[in-house]
């Protein structure tokens, strides 16, 4: 079964979260979402996978977060088209395999995915 990664090369958990999948054998899909952003069904998908709300994959720390939205109240609709806008606000890495998911934060939550 496919693994996907929703990775960024720029990111030490990322990669440390790759280098996990690599070691454990995984048939690995790299999504370098900062290069090609998830579409608006993908985010929704991830979320549902994830059960999480928008705001809980947001990197709410990271400087436009702080200067454009933080504090802001918006839909989900909204969340999700500015995650598609500014797709480096997306928590990373994010770890989809079959119909579960994960934030790999620590990287360490991946190995609960893997058999």
């Amino acid at each position: 079964m496919k693994t996907i990664i929703y990775h960024n090369t720029r990111c030490s958990k990322s990669r440390e979260g790759l280098c996990l999948l690599e070691e454990m054998g995984a048939d690995i899909e790299i999504r370098d979402y900062l290069m090609v952003p998830p579409t608006y069904e993908e985010l929704d998908e991830l979320l549902k996978l994830l059960k999480a709300k928008p705001l809980d994959i947001i990197r709410q720390k990271e400087e436009l977060f702080l200067e454009k939205y933080a504090g802001k109240k918006r839909t989900r609709k909204q969340w999700i088209q500015t995650m598609m806008k500014y797709p480096i606000l997306i928590e990373r890495p994010i770890v989809v395999r079959g119909n579960q998911a994960i934030v790999g934060r620590p990287p360490i939550l991946i190995k609960d995915l893997l058999p």
